[in-house]
């Protein structure tokens, strides 16, 4: 059970394994781009490619998909970012129902945890299976792996680190289950920490809040890039506003500049003040445009011009 290429990475690996993968259940196609044609799941694009029967109900408690599901007979469900299960579902497998989840358990429950540890400025994160339950990533903890957050990684490098790794994780989970060898951890014995939350990540907890460090503003960018990305607004001394989202930076902490002044250095480098040093940024999107380097964007937008702050 999925949907985005996250969760194929973990279906090819199914294939390639020793056990039998005898459906997949993801979302309806949706309408997509100007033309609104519907567009398949990156998972059901796959599963057709493999010929492997695929399941797409509008509601998960609809009589018609159980009933199909029942059909399946599967041993055990295998969910990877995919939406909230009844339990009338996740109790269906005569084995239960595991979850990948894209952190270290108990810490980032929630629909984005990859991007919260890099906002948070962690310097490590992970990925988890464990037992579905009633309560959403709180069940049983099967296994987990760990990998590093380095100070260049933003979003999308973590996200395919994970995906990869998390792939291997889920089929070495599954060889424990079969061979009846897996070992249990009640996430309650690892909650002695502060436990960090991972909620849905909105467009209006995307803005750029320049008066904090340089630090908090640099991980904060990051860990919105390249989805859904972090946006700035600026406006000049008549009033012109322009919104940019900002995929990545350099930090200058040794410089000095006014939170939100937006400068041009001597060497073409586009600079904005933060409440201590500055960020140099080196990819943006402005509205109406592609993403591209910001020495690009100065060649044909007058940024030099008319004193632009960021607000």
């Amino acid at each position: 059970m999925g949907t985005p290429e996250f969760a194929v990475a973990t279906l090819d690996a199914l294939l390639k394994s020793r056990h039998k993968v005898v459906g997949v259940v993801t979302v309806p196609d949706k309408p997509a781009n100007r033309g609104l044609k519907l567009q398949a799941s990156a998972v059901k694009e796959f599963a057709v490619k493999h010929n492997l029967p695929v399941l797409q109900p509008e509601k998960l408690k609809n009589e018609e998909f159980i009933s199909a599901l029942k059909d399946l007979n599967p041993d055990l469900q295998v969910v990877v970012a995919f939406r909230m299960l009844p339990e009338m579902v996740w109790a269906l497998p005569k084995l239960g129902t595991i979850n990948l989840h894209a952190s270290l358990l108990p810490q980032y429950r929630g629909a984005a945890p990859i991007n919260w540890a890099i906002i948070n400025g962690d310097k490590e994160t992970g990925i988890t299976t464990f037992f579905i339950t009633h309560q959403i990533d709180t069940g049983d903890i099967l296994m987990q792996e760990k990998i590093e957050i380095t100070e260049n990684d933003d979003a999308g490098t973590v996200h395919d680190k994970l995906m990869t790794l998390g792939a291997e994780l889920v089929v070495k989970t599954l060889d424990t289950i079969a061979d009846a060898t897996e070992s249990l951890k009640p996430q309650k014995q690892n909650m002695s920490a502060e436990l960090k939350p991972a909620p849905k990540i909105f467009r209006e907890h995307c803005k750029i809040n320049w008066d904090q460090g340089a630090d908090d503003v640099y991980n904060f960018i990051r860990g919105l890039s390249p989805y859904p990305g972090a946006y700035t607004e600026l406006v000049n001394e008549e009033g012109t506003k322009l919104t940019l989202k900002i995929f990545k930076t350099v930090k200058h902490i040794e410089l000095s500049i006014p939170a939100g002044q937006v400068l041009i250095s001597e060497t073409n480098q586009l600079l904005t003040g933060c409440a201590d040093g500055a960020l140099e940024i080196l990819e943006l999107q402005a509205e109406g445009r592609k993403r591209m380097r910001a020495i690009d964007f100065m060649r044909g937008f007058p940024i030099h011009e008319l004193n632009w702050r960021a607000v």
